[in-house]
């Protein structure tokens, strides 16, 4: 279930994200950006596995926040920080309104 929350999370944002800059941009940008989401997820989710293997066993810390959950856990803790410094335009979108 925690899973399906965090793949949800992650569908949405992209959405997002492909809407904002086929806006602002075009379609070729908001494509390359959707393409950069989904590199940076599986590339990420891999290395999370690896750290969360370390740390955990496979069964984790019960039926609904086994490993991968972990993995995933620590994949979106990292993933927001570095979408808020790297699409800081979206985020702060409300700021430039008032000036």
């Amino acid at each position: 279930m925690i899973t399906a929350i965090i793949f949800f999370i992650h569908f949405i944002f992209a959405l997002v994200v492909f809407t904002k800059k086929w806006q602002d941009e075009g379609l070729s940008t908001a494509f390359i950006n959707l393409g950069l989401i989904g590199l940076l997820f599986t590339v990420g989710w891999s290395i999370a596995g690896i750290i969360s293997k370390l740390i955990m066993e496979q069964k984790g810390f019960g039926i609904y926040f086994d490993r991968d959950t972990f993995s995933l856990s620590i994949l979106s803790v990292a993933e927001f920080f570095f979408y808020r410094m790297y699409y800081s335009d979206i985020f702060n979108a409300d700021d430039k309104g008032k000036q």
